[in-house]
């Protein structure tokens, strides 16, 4: 990995991490030399983040930083993924709801 892209991955864990400050949602970011904090992550491909919704532990959704995502701003890829994740627990609410 370069250094410009490992400095942008850095900064997209920090931002993603500060803006998804949720109790019902847990973060696992797998992104070899930059964040690691899955207890096991499969390195073979894109780095991801592994969104668990915590009401159900069963529940989870990976987030591929593919290079799609990585052509973008350090930003506009944590505004992606922060989406992405709000997606995620809308649609696991409106299960729950029903």
């Amino acid at each position: 990995m370069n250094s410009e892209l490992k400095s942008k991955l850095e900064e997209v864990v920090k931002l993603v991490s500060s803006a998804m400050v949720d109790p019902d949602i847990d973060l696992e970011f797998c992104i070899p030399e930059v964040a690691t904090t899955a207890e096991s992550c499969d390195v073979s491909g894109d780095p991801y983040i592994l969104v668990k919704y915590l009401e159900d532990k069963y529940i989870t959704r990976k987030i591929k930083l593919t290079e799609k995502y990585l052509d973008n701003t350090p930003k506009e890829i944590a505004n992606l993924v922060t989406f992405s994740i709000e997606q995620f627990k809308a649609e696991i609410d409106s299960v729950h709801m029903s």
